[in-house]
């Protein structure tokens, strides 16, 4: 398993904290990558991404034997965009889904903490990469139009960076 950097963990949770949604990527027996939306609840200090899950879904049932994953987000209006890769694992941790737990979790599982096919999903991440331009629309579409007349790849419109590799 990769280490992350506390700095390095920093900057990943810092720009995935307010993007609520992410793409939660698996490959299921025959190979055949699936993506689905999760709700992230927390990005700890270890790098561990936690997200509440049904047991009842095929991709869970199918995650011990296929166990690489890949979450991205991405938030557009901000040009934000990261992908995260992982090994999962699905644990029934009490003490862990009463720390996670959220009001707004209860939608998904009516029973609460005492629904039987709640469970935790660990990622374990692996890797993550991020695309983070920072500047706003006009000036990332001005660098695109002026490196399309000059023939050059834009210059200066973000930051790229691969974490933990």
């Amino acid at each position: 398993m990769t280490t992350f950097t506390k700095n390095e963990l920093d900057e990943l949770t810092k720009r995935i904290k307010e993007v609520k949604f992410g793409m939660f990527t698996t490959s299921d027996s025959e190979g055949c990558l699936t993506s689905r939306p999760l709700t992230s609840q927390q990005v700890d200090e270890a790098g561990t991404m936690w997200f509440f899950v049904s047991d009842q879904e095929d991709f869970t049932r199918e995650l011990p034997s296929q166990p690489s994953v890949n979450v991205s987000f991405a938030d557009v209006d901000d040009h934000l965009y990261v992908s995260v890769s992982g090994r999962a694992e699905l644990t029934r941790d009490r003490a862990k889904m009463e720390e996670l737990w959220k009001p707004s979790v209860k939608a998904w599982f009516p029973q609460g903490l005492d629904d039987p096919h709640l469970v935790l999903l660990k990622v374990s991440m692996q890797s993550a990469e991020y695309w983070d331009t920072g500047n706003s629309k006009m000036v990332t579409l001005f660098a695109m139009a002026k490196a399309a007349v000059t023939g050059k790849p834009p210059t200066d419109i973000g930051e790229h960076k691969h974490l933990g590799q």
